[in-house]
């Protein structure tokens, strides 16, 4: 976080949890696969340095976690004039694709947000330095953990919020401050944002920063992990699930560096006694090996060119890659940190000679249900949070007249958590025993991959008689 904006927000009373932001950091580095200098950075036996490979086995947990809450569709319970404007939104802002980001960045440092915006707005103050504003989309800004700064949590609920970024608009840098406040207004509580932008120096940019009054909708939403926060001082933040898991991330690599050093070093060796290569000599008698001898064998002296209880002439070493003890370790660390992540202890298992993934191990073990539901349950909040914003904002500042207040609902893709194939065993079952065309058509549709005027045209083409058929009753 900048300097100007930590400045600022303690300039106005507030507190940035520095100890909080030190978590997130350290879980996106291991999210980003950036190298961690204390752990991959090492000396060996003889003070050489050397880096550990990564797998970045951080990323892939947080892929999977993210895959369980997909969305599928959003559309108000009932039908209703929002929906255009719903879908209209959602694709202007590439809801799809900063959606499933945010999944994975919640698991992995606990917390995402995003606010509502009016993209090219004019801001007119008047002459008593109230602002008002005219024209303007309706937008979404996205926002990682790292940018985000609770100012007011009440029963675990961040009420008031900063926001902060820094972008280059025209090859300088600029940092943007949100400040969404609340206060009473009668019985009523209605928001307030503060936009406060710095220079690339840290020094407030007076013209472009202004504060609004808005209404009694709050103009911004966070997502949060559903699992709860252990760790102390991170109030009005998520648990970050890499934090607790970091030293079987740690365990991951180093159990991968040995297979990788095993397989480095696996070529087998040929010594062979120079009295065996003695056809070239060099310019001073002596004898070498030829190129492509060299890629075969190492020459050994004459006389001391014995190794303990070896030929004297031509010896073999093939060294031993360690694959039974190395995929027990694996099968070891995969099970503590499936259990550390909060999916019990197959979360990432060898199976059969592969590795079985979250999605895989949900779909035939529903023990993981409890959980998918919860995170589920805050995506949902999140996402209608998100909608009822951006319509106050279309009402307020466009004139339209959408129910900030409908019931939205939204469809999950259940692909990830369910069996393909007993699915579709059980749709031809029924298909089967129950004389409805409707449900053989659905059958045929799943699993040939056809439209459903196909799937009718061949239910109508079985039961149609065959003309060649002179069978009669």
């Amino acid at each position: 976080m900048k300097e100007c904006v930590k400045a600022y927000l303690e300039k106005k009373g507030y507190t940035v949890n520095g100890n909080a932001l030190s978590i997130i950091k350290l879980c996106d580095d291991w999210y980003a696969n950036r190298l961690i200098d204390d752990f991959h950075k090492r000396k060996n036996l003889n003070g050489v340095e050397y880096e550990l490979s990564r797998m970045n086995f951080a990323k892939r947990c947080c892929a999977d976690d993210a895959n369980l809450c997909e969305v599928v569709s959003v559309a108000p319970e009932k039908e209703s004039s929002s929906q255009e404007f719903i879908n209209q939104l959602l694709e202007r802002n590439r809801f799809d694709v900063q959606y499933r980001k945010q999944l994975e960045k919640t698991s992995a440092d606990g917390t995402t947000g995003a606010y509502i915006y009016l993209q090219d707005a004019t801001y007119i103050q008047n002459g008593a330095g109230e602002t008002s504003v005219k024209g303007g989309k309706v937008c979404i800004n996205y926002v990682d953990a790292d940018c985000i700064i609770p100012l007011t949590v009440e029963k675990e609920l961040v009420t008031e919020c900063a926001f902060a970024a820094t972008n280059i608009a025209k090859g300088k840098e600029k940092t943007t401050l949100v400040i969404f406040t609340k206060s009473k207004a009668g019985d009523t509580v209605l928001y307030s944002a503060e936009t406060v932008v710095f220079n690339e120096h840290g020094k407030e940019i007076s013209e472009e920063s202004s504060t609004i009054q808005l209404g009694d909708v709050k103009p911004f939403a966070i997502l949060s992990n559903a699992e709860v926060n252990n760790l102390d001082d991170m109030e009005g933040y998520g648990l970050p699930k890499i934090y607790n898991s970091i030293p079987m991330f740690k365990a991951v690599d180093l159990c991968y560096n040995l297979l990788y050093g095993d397989l480095g070093k696996g070529d087998k060796l040929v010594f062979l006694n120079e009295l065996l290569a003695c056809i070239q000599h060099d310019k001073d008698g002596k004898p070498y090996l030829t190129p492509q001898q060299k890629e075969i064998f190492i020459l050994l002296g004459q006389d001391g060119g014995k190794l303990p209880d070896e030929k004297t002439l031509v010896q073999e070493y093939t060294p031993e890659i360690r694959i039974e003890q190395i995929t027990k370790a694996f099968e070891l660390v995969l099970s503590l940190l499936s259990m550390s992540f909060g999916y019990g202890t197959k979360k990432y298992t060898f199976e059969n000679g592969r590795i079985t993934t979250a999605t895989e191990y949900i779909g035939t073990k529903q023990d993981s249900m409890q959980e998918l539901n919860k995170q589920r349950k805050q995506a949902s909040d999140y996402i209608t949070d998100i909608v009822h914003a951006a319509m106050w904002f279309s009402n307020q500042f466009s004139g339209t007249s959408y129910d900030v207040a409908e019931p939205l609902l939204i469809e999950f893709d259940d692909s990830y958590i369910t069996d393909k194939e007993t699915e579709l065993e059980r749709k031809r079952n029924d298909a089967q025993s129950f004389d409805i065309p409707q449900l053989t058509v659905w059958y045929l549709m799943e699993a040939y991959n056809i439209s459903e005027e196909q799937a009718w045209a061949m239910v109508q083409q079985k039961k149609e008689p065959d003309p060649d058929d002179d069978t009669t009753d």
